[in-house]
């Protein structure tokens, strides 16, 4: 009797992956992105465990937003204080804080808890093209489409 095969969290090889935003659409980068972060592009996915491999996203400020997202999509975010919420705008996130621009739409996409909170902090986004990460031999990745 063959039984189904389930991955165990201390037994998954994680490999570091780069990924260039320059010139990618924020949504399709993101959802990718997730998608290896969960580690779904594996044949040993398995749902309860974190399979994913690390990811480094270079060149963040050059992301793309098609449309007129750039001037209509709001960022809202709240002081805690009575009356305290902020808004900004997709070109002024992408401006000031393009890594935290890719940050909330990747973790949008992973699963609410203790899962998704512990597979977000395998995402490395950085604004330029360098980053500090030689060490690991990340490998470079191609986006699909």
């Amino acid at each position: 009797m063959r039984t189904t095969f389930m991955a165990k969290g201390h037994e998954v090889e994680r490999k570091w992956l780069v990924v260039d935003a320059e010139g990618q659409t924020l949504g399709r980068l993101a959802s990718e992105v997730a998608s290896i972060l969960r580690g779904k592009n594996k044949p040993t996915f398995t749902p309860h465990v974190d399979t994913g491999d690390h990811v480094i996203i270079i060149n963040a400020e050059k992301i793309q937003l098609t449309g007129n997202k750039l001037n209509d999509k709001i960022y809202y975010r709240h002081t805690n204080h009575p009356g305290g919420i902020k808004s900004r705008t997709a070109l002024e996130m992408r401006t000031n804080y393009p890594t935290k621009m890719l940050e909330l739409a990747v973790k949008g996409m992973l699963p609410k808890g203790p899962l998704g909170r512990q597979t977000i902090k395998k995402l490395h986004v950085y604004a330029g093209p360098e980053h500090p990460h030689a060490a690991q031999k990340p490998e470079a990745y191609e986006l699909r489409g």
